[in-house]
């Protein structure tokens, strides 16, 4: 089969496009023909040894997929052959076939667009577990999202709105158009300062939950726009630093900030807890699939591309300019 092989710590646009065997089959395992794979800043991290999970070399990045099921382990509790599915991986995603675990498997609803479907493993459930299990987010409050426009920052927004919260949506002005579109109480320039004008929408009162991907300046500005007994949700340094907490101001302004590692939920923590939290993932991901087939949410897709374009895409990446997800496909692609 075709994959992506990482031999040694590198760029990703040193990886090299090999006819390799496939995976074999373990435990419990699922065997998927991949027809969409994420591309996101982690995998530049993950190939150049530089991401907190390090996988033996050699290996195929990629973490995030959709496909159909060909084969399963005799003791795995999977979907029946040719069922379309999303899953979470460890590593492997940029290939032709990939093994899931059983419980990091999930039926595709017909009538869901397969491609935009990758954003349902990792993105999608980031934003929900940070903004439900660890902001509480209510119906009637308020979320400020920082880099909106992204991945998870897009997610955010639409789980937000789902959950019946406003939203105020920072991004670059080329996305205000469909960030109003999904649903956002208002949409702010993220080259501008925004403090000011969070406290005008919102008559001086703050937000409650502020959800965070970006870190610097925005991680500081951010946490002035709380209201009383509000919490920032750091889940990112998109902006390349990592903000230095002064946390008397958390005591003066009875506020909090909060941590979200998607990670801990799948297995990628040390310890490796994925078994005993497979059952509140799983129920999430079942909630973003409904609300997905309500026409709640709406996964973006901003490009598809052949897997031996894998450069192409990671530069779409690195460019910012992309709305949603892009993914590579080692089958071919999409209709359409």
């Amino acid at each position: 089969m075709k994959a992506l092989v990482c031999e040694s710590w590198r760029d990703f646009d040193d990886l090299e496009l090999k006819d390799v065997p496939p995976p074999p089959m373990r435990p419990r395992g699922v065997r998927i023909r991949v027809e969409a794979v994420g591309v996101s800043f982690a995998v530049q991290l993950v190939v150049a040894g530089k991401y907190q999970r390090k996988p033996p070399l050699p290996f195929s990045p990629g973490t995030e997929i959709v496909g159909t099921v060909i084969e399963a382990a005799p003791d795995a509790e999977a979907p029946p052959v040719g069922t379309r599915v999303f899953a979470v991986l460890d590593w492997g995603g940029m290939a032709e076939e990939a093994i899931a675990d059983d419980i990091h498997v999930m039926p595709l609803p017909d009538g869901l667009p397969a491609a935009a479907a990758v954003a349902l493993p990792i993105s999608y459930p980031t934003a929900a577990a940070a903004l439900l299990w660890r902001g509480r987010l209510a119906a009637g409050q308020t979320v400020l999202v920082q880099g909106a426009g992204g991945g998870v920052g897009l997610a955010a927004l639409e789980v937000a709105r789902a959950a019946g919260a406003g939203v105020i949506a920072r991004a670059g002005l080329a996305k205000h158009p469909m960030l109003a579109a999904r649903g956002a109480t208002a949409v702010l320039d993220s080259a501008q300062p925004f403090r000011a004008a969070v406290a005008e929408i919102t008559q001086g009162r703050g937000v409650d939950l502020v959800v965070d991907t970006l870190g610097g300046e925005a991680f500081d500005e951010g946490l002035r726009c709380l209201a009383e007994g509000g919490t920032l949700l750091t889940l990112g340094y998109a902006a390349g630093s990592i903000p230095q907490l002064g946390v008397n101001l958390l005591l003066l302004k009875n506020i909090g900030v909060a941590g979200l590692n998607w990670g801990t939920y799948i297995g990628w923590s040390p310890g490796d807890n994925r078994q005993a939290h497979a059952p509140r993932v799983r129920a999430l991901w079942q909630q973003l699939l409904d609300w997905w087939i309500d026409e709640k949410l709406r996964p973006e897709l901003h490009a598809a591309l052949p897997l031996e374009n894998f450069r192409e895409a990671m530069a779409l990446v690195r460019g910012r300019g992309v709305t949603g997800r892009v993914v590579l496909c080692p089958g071919g692609l999409p209709p359409g």
